[in-house]
């Protein structure tokens, strides 16, 4: 007997998975690692896609970390000023992760920019919650 697979269940899995990033970019903010709050921000919109990408393909999302990619592979419409924003939030999954000698994406991360990224990532945030609800 074949047992169907609940790609709901998976989909709400990767939904409260964005939720906890999200949350923990947001402390991470709060007590100064800017740097490692985007990264968590940027790991939040992945999981947001991935729900998204379950929930509409009842398939395992692809292992990519790529936000254009994954928003792509389930068709979301998405304007210009969004694509733009998965593009740059893509940037800080590597940069964070993976910094150079002189670690200048540390060094960019001021507080005013970290806020205006997180600003951004939250409003990516909100939209891919939008696009799931309806």
């Amino acid at each position: 007997m074949t047992t169907k697979f609940d790609w709901k269940k998976v989909g709400e899995f990767w939904l409260e998975e964005a939720e906890e990033a999200l949350e923990v970019a947001d402390n991470l903010y709060e007590k100064g690692h800017y740097s490692y709050s985007l990264f968590f921000g940027h790991l939040a919109i992945e999981k947001y896609l991935k729900s998204l990408y379950v929930m509409v393909k009842n398939e395992q999302a692809p292992l990519i970390h790529h936000l254009e990619r994954l928003a792509d592979a389930v068709n979301v419409a998405m304007s210009p000023e969004q694509r733009e924003s998965l593009i740059r939030i893509s940037t800080f999954n590597i940069e964070a992760r993976y910094p150079d000698l002189k670690r200048s994406f540390r060094s960019k991360c001021t507080p005013e920019f970290t806020r205006e990224e997180m600003t951004k990532i939250k409003e990516i945030a909100k939209w891919l919650k939008s696009i799931q609800k309806s």
